[in-house]
């Protein structure tokens, strides 16, 4: 297969002067024990800076040795469904970002999108996720967060109906992103990816059954509420993940992000929790295996 599209984002952060310093960090020392990315665009990351077998066998030699891969848009879904097919490591999640939903319901295409992810989620029993889905308040001003809402409310029912893990963007909508789980229900398995709130939004998430993803933001300078919420986050509800090729963690901030980089944000981690490494790296591969299904 090729390797995926570039993505608007990543576009518009190129365009941007986001992304000026593209050289590749080196690799870290390797973790103790095996622990998952649970959610990376492998799809987006250019094809010539870090190639989609070379980024799998990377993240291997340093003890990532699974992956989810998240598809985001319908072009990143299919991708994820056939990245996850035809490599071991891989599993996939298929969805609709938050901020492509008002695009798409302004085109009048929400409902055939939908329906494309659902039959894509059908497709291979290596799609674990739905999602990732949510609400970005952020980037999507007021008139775009109806349709936030409707795909992220028909993502919830979709994750339930097929028994799927339901993979959450929160962005500047905490209470809200609360209020339709509240309202619509959970599904019995859920992930909080990237997760950006406190101590108390850790604690609503938690008492709701949540998984918290964290990911390179705890290594941010600035991210103190986070780190704080890590604290009393228990290991068994505790994840890990890049975002890649977003939110690489300090001291390669700025630069491009992939899988072979989260012992930096593990360790982070470790540190701020007070945690021996080898033990919590285990039980971070443990919980990513409750939280999307089992084994891969």
């Amino acid at each position: 297969m090729t390797d995926g599209p570039t993505r608007q984002r990543a576009a518009h952060e190129e365009r941007s002067g986001a992304r000026r310093d593209r050289e590749r960090p080196p690799a870290p020392e390797p973790l103790p024990h095996p622990v998952v990315d649970n959610h990376c665009h492998l799809d987006i990351a250019d094809g010539d800076w870090l190639p989609l077998a070379e980024a799998i066998a990377a993240a291997r030699a340093v003890n990532v040795g699974r992956i989810v891969q998240i598809g985001c848009d319908l072009p990143g879904a299919r991708w994820a469904v056939e990245a996850a097919a035809g490599h071991d490591e891989l599993v996939a999640g298929v969805g609709l970002h938050p901020n492509e939903a008002p695009r798409l319901a302004a085109a009048g295409e929400l409902d055939a999108a939908l329906a494309e992810v659902e039959r894509l989620a059908l497709t291979h029993d290596k799609v674990r996720a739905v999602g990732e889905t949510g609400l970005d308040h952020f980037r999507t001003g007021e008139d775009g967060r109806a349709a936030q809402e409707e795909s992220f409310r028909r993502h919830i029912d979709l994750a339930k109906r097929l028994e799927k893990t339901l993979v959450i963007h929160d962005r500047d909508a905490h209470d809200d992103v609360l209020r339709v789980i509240d309202s619509e229900g959970p599904p019995e398995r859920w992930v909080m990816h990237c997760f950006s709130g406190d101590a108390e939004l850790a604690r609503q998430c938690l008492d709701r059954g949540a998984h918290l993803s964290f990911a390179g933001t705890v290594t941010f300078k600035n991210a103190q509420p986070l780190r704080n919420a890590l604290v009393v986050t228990p290991a068994d509800r505790l994840l890990v993940e890049t975002d890649a090729p977003y939110l690489t963690p300090v001291p390669f901030r700025g630069r491009p992000n992939a899988s072979y980089l989260v012992p930096h944000t593990v360790r982070a981690m470790a540190e701020v929790r007070g945690d021996d490494l080898a033990e919590l790296c285990a039980a971070i591969d443990a919980a990513t295996e409750t939280a999307f299904g089992g084994a891969w």
